[in-house]
């Protein structure tokens, strides 16, 4: 299905799908739902794993982050379990705070059917979906800490298994979200940008995150680590939101097209 306009030059045409995408305001939108909603979920979880899981998920978002100390602190705070958790989120919390984080998974979708122009797809088909997503997710991002010590066999081995697993995560999500109605080889060039770019962004944010975070705490205090890491994840997203729509236009290029339909016999 080649996109209008093909003859173009593919800058071109890059910059016309980021625009009906609306990148900046995808990517804002998914921050808001992953800071207000995801996060809650993911701490309500936590709190009810057994303690090497708990262990694992924190060292996960120590890589994700890129950081580590006062503000890791916290979050172990927020993640301790036990009876207090248990009596402080109960099992009805936990399933509101689930239901709240598809709200997420509900925009990740709009993404995808607005980056291939497809319509929204039913409520009843697709529903299923947005807990399928979340709970993958959240067994993907355990994982994370075990793949970067990459069994012990060092850290370019971990690395590249994180890059793997990150382009495999975000081929599937395209797949379960749109509903299986593009082609899985299509969807391939956007796993591949999505996955490498923010595997990328995580490495690199060890280099300014932390120093960015003292400092903005040491300022404004709690709201100054609020507004870093809003901030840390609208560019996460716009990573996301580049990597999706770009895919997109990728794969309706005719040589890498002819590539893929090759690959598919």
């Amino acid at each position: 299905m080649p996109i209008a306009g093909a003859a173009r030059p593919l800058a071109g045409r890059v910059v016309q799908q980021l625009v009906r995408v609306t990148i900046l305001d995808m990517a804002t939108r998914l921050a808001a739902q992953a800071f207000l909603a995801v996060l809650p979920m993911l701490i309500a979880v936590a709190s009810f794993c057994p303690r090497p899981v708990r262990d694992d998920l924190l060292h996960s978002v120590r890589l994700l982050l890129g950081t580590h100390g006062a503000a890791l602190a916290r979050v172990r705070e927020l993640t301790e379990g036990g009876d207090t958790a248990a009596h402080s989120w109960g099992v009805s919390g936990v399933l509101v705070a689930l239901l709240s984080a598809t709200a997420f998974t509900r925009a990740l979708q709009r993404l995808c059917e607005r980056s291939w122009e497809l319509p929204r797809s039913g409520v009843l088909y697709v529903v299923w979906r947005w807990p399928v997503w979340l709970l993958v997710w959240v067994v993907s991002l355990v994982a994370q800490g075990t793949l970067h010590r990459a069994f012990g066999a060092g850290p370019v081995i971990g690395y590249l298994l994180q890059l793997t697993v990150a382009v495999l995560m975000w081929w599937w999500t395209q797949h379960l979200l749109l509903a299986g109605r593009v082609p899985w080889l299509s969807l391939l060039p956007g796993a591949v940008l999505t996955g490498g770019g923010v595997v990328a962004y995580c490495a690199a944010s060890g280099l300014w995150l932390p120093r960015t975070l003292r400092m903005s705490t040491e300022r404004y205090g709690a709201l100054g680590s609020v507004f870093t890491l809003l901030t840390w994840l609208i560019v996460f997203f716009t990573i996301v939101v580049f990597g999706v729509a770009v895919g997109r236009t990728l794969a309706q290029e005719e040589a890498l097209r002819r590539r893929l339909d090759d690959l598919s016999r």
